[in-house]
This record gives C-alpha cells, sequence and structure tokens, in this order.
C-alpha cells in the first residue's frame, strides 16, 4: 500500500496531483476587465474564511491544480483573518496552503470552508466544511500508529546493521500490508466517498486497484475520477502476465519507422527511460550486462524514450553506450505506446516472449539478470 505522508503526493509527475509551477500573473487593465467578466458569468463558489492565531500581517499563499493548470493565490490576511475565494470543480481538490509556517495539506471542495488554529503550529490546522477532509481524518486516524511506526523504522534504517536492515525491512512490509487492511476497510465502509477512490487512485498495482475497486458504490464510479480509475486499469490490463503485447510502429533515432513485429522470435526487453530520469540512468548499464550476455542467443532490447527533445534522447544514448534499437515520439509521457500501456512510473520495461506474450514486467538490476538466467539457462 502506497503510504500518503502529507507532501510526498502533491508535487508528483503526471497526474493526480499538484505541480509547483509559477505562473505570471497579468498586470493589465485587460486582466481586470476579464476578472470582473468571469465572477459576473460564473461566480465563486468555494469561500475558505481562516483564523490562525498568532499570524504575521504578510501573506497566506494557496496553490492547486484544477483543468490541468496549477493555480498560486495570494491573500492579505488581518489580525490573523483572512478569506479565499474561488470557483471549483465539482469534485474535491488537493490543496496546500503556506502562511508562512510551512504547507498545509488539505481538500477543498466547493462551499464555504474554514480553517482555524496557532500560526507556527501546523498540527493544530483544522478544515471544516469539507466531507473529503474529514475522511481523510478518519483514514489517518486508523493508520496513525502504522504511520508513526512506519516513519520510525525509516529514520532507523540510515544506521542500521546489515542484518537490522532485513529486519526492519520485513517489518516495513507487513506494516504496507496492514495498510491495505485499512483501506480495504474504510472504502468497505465508504462506498460513496470520494476519498475512497483517492486512496484507490494513488495505489499502482493493478490487481488491488481492481479488488478496491470493484468495492465502490456504481454511482461513485460514474463520477469523473470513478471514470478515470476504470480508464486506468483498462489500460494497466494491457501491461500484466499473459496479455498480448500489440504491435506499434515509431521512429528511430535516425527518423525511421520500426515495427515491433521485427523482433518476433526473440525475447524482447521494451524498456521506458528518458535522458532526463537519473533512476533509469542508472539501470541502464545493468540492461547493457544482460543484453552484452544474451543479444547472440535470441535476446532483443527496445528502447522508447519519454524525451521531447531530440538533443538529448541522442545524447544520452551516446553517453550511456546503449546498441540496441531506440525508439521514440519525442512527445513526452504521450508517448502513444507508454499511454497505452499506462505506464505512470520510469523506469519501467516489459519482457515479451518469441510470440509477443507478456511474461514478466518492471524487472531490473538482478530480478532482471535472474529471470534472463532462467529463460536462456
Amino acid at each position: 500500500m502506497s503510504v500518503d505522508t502529507n507532501s510526498n503526493k502533491l508535487y508528483q509527475n503526471k497526474n493526480n496531483f499538484i505541480t509547483m509551477k509559477i505562473t505570471k500573473i497579468i498586470s493589465s487593465g485587460l486582466f481586470m476587465i476579464l476578472l470582473v467578466l468571469s465572477s459576473v458569468s460564473y461566480g465563486q463558489n468555494t469561500t475558505l474564511s481562516g483564523y490562525l492565531k498568532g499570524m504575521p500581517d504578510k501573506q497566506v499563499t494557496v496553490f492547486y491544480n484544477m483543468n490541468g493548470k496549477s493555480h498560486i493565490d495570494t491573500i492579505k490576511p488581518v489580525e490573523g483573518h483572512f478569506k479565499w475565494e474561488s470557483t471549483l470543480e465539482d469534485e474535491p481538490i488537493r490543496m496546500s496552503l503556506d502562511a508562512g509556517a510551512g504547507n498545509f495539506f488539505f481538500f477543498a471542495e466547493p462551499g464555504k470552508l474554514t480553517l482555524e488554529g496557532i500560526w507556527d503550529s501546523l498540527a493544530t490546522y483544522q478544515i471544516k466544511g469539507s466531507i473529503m477532509q474529514e475522511h481523510e481524518e478518519l483514514y489517518k486516524e486508523s493508520t496513525r500508529g502504522l504511520m508513526q511506526e512506519w516513519d520510525t523504522l525509516y529514520r532507523k534504517l540510515g544506521s542500521a546493521s546489515a542484518d537490522e536492515k532485513i529486519q526492519i525491512e520485513s517489518r516495513r512490509q507487513e506494516i504496507s500490508l496492514q495498510f491495505i487492511e485499512k483501506a480495504h476497510q474504510f472504502i468497505s465502509e465508504h462506498t460513496t466517498s470520494p476519498y475512497s477512490l483517492y486512496l484507490i487512485n494513488i495505489e499502482n498495482d493493478y490487481p488491488l486497484i481492481k479488488r478496491l475497486y470493484e468495492m465502490i458504490a456504481p454511482t461513485t464510479k460514474e463520477t469523473p475520477i470513478g471514470r478515470n480509475i476504470a480508464k486506468r486499469l483498462e489500460k494497466m490490463s494491457k501491461r500484466q502476465i499473459g496479455s498480448q503485447l500489440e504491435n506499434f510502429t515509431q521512429p528511430d533515432t535516425a527518423g525511421h519507422l520500426v515495427s515491433f513485429q521485427q523482433f518476433k522470435g526473440k525475447y524482447t526487453l521494451i524498456d521506458f527511460w528518458a535522458s532526463w530520469c537519473m533512476p533509469c540512468r542508472a539501470e541502464n548499464p545493468n540492461v547493457l550486462n544482460v543484453y552484452q550476455l544474451y543479444k547472440d542467443k535470441g535476446f532483443a532490447v527496445v528502447g522508447i524514450s519519454l524525451d521531447d527533445k531530440a538533443s538529448n534522447w541522442k545524447k544520452a544514448i551516446q553517453d550511456d553506450k546503449l546498441p540496441w534499437t531506440q525508439l521514440s515520439t519525442l512527445t513526452g509521457w504521450d508517448n502513444e505506446l507508454s499511454s497505452r500501456l499506462g505506464i505512470e512510473f520510469i523506469p519501467s520495461n516489459v519482457l515479451v516472449d518469441p510470440n509477443g506474450k507478456i511474461i514478466a514486467t518492471d524487472l531490473r538490476g538482478e530480478m532482471l539478470k535472474a529471470k534472463l538466467a532462467e529463460l536462456f539457462k
């Protein structure tokens, strides 16, 4: 079970949470006219009234992502009081508020919200008026003990001996399973809650997502987030073990179109990476090692880059001395194959047999070596 430690989910890549991209505010008369017209046409459906005891009269900043765009709003507080107004989507939005004492993360939804607390103590901040936030607090309370133990074990890892690290990791695996049990329990008791969908959406394991999603009420599945999870599951199903990989065609570094059909008859590792991905670059020597071992025994590698600049892509291939076929549409995360298979992180890969059937996924390091040794022993 993935562990949401407040901030780590907010600024991730791609799709579900806030990206810190500062936008310039247009300081012109036209901007003011458009702002007035917008408020007249649509109105503002959300109000956050806040009071933080002891807060200096400086600035409150609210960050959120809506309709694929990042927003940064600033408010001038007066004697600890401030008010933020906006027009939000119908579904809850993950937000961050910074009043000068650190980032406070919460869920906002259309309606009247209140925030109270002691300015320099984030632990005292309380949001009211958001059902999503109430449900998050319920879930966090049920997992508080597990989270505290998880954090304690993580801090011990740095100074632990080899034997102690094995014990710590074993216990962390047990805690992960307990988190899954807690999520299962919460979802079963809150089948119509949007927070249940949130818990499902932060997972990466296809069987787990599918099992939890099946518990959701039909009406909740028909919400935008619910439909997005269904689409995500459909994509992820195409890269599960036993699935037949459909043919694809993409240009190589010279611009020539290469069809995956030409690798039929070989065990082929389709490796999703990018020049800017440091974990990918760190894994390249491992892939190169097994490629050299088995390239003459019926093994091939096809690199699918999620770069968007040809120069960076080609330089990384040269610097890392990668001899296998490299393909890319140079459209970043919108690469046709990665989108079709629901690739959400890199490095990532799928291993297919000579008939094009997927036999393994996300093999790295020793796991990749062991799998190929098994196939070519």
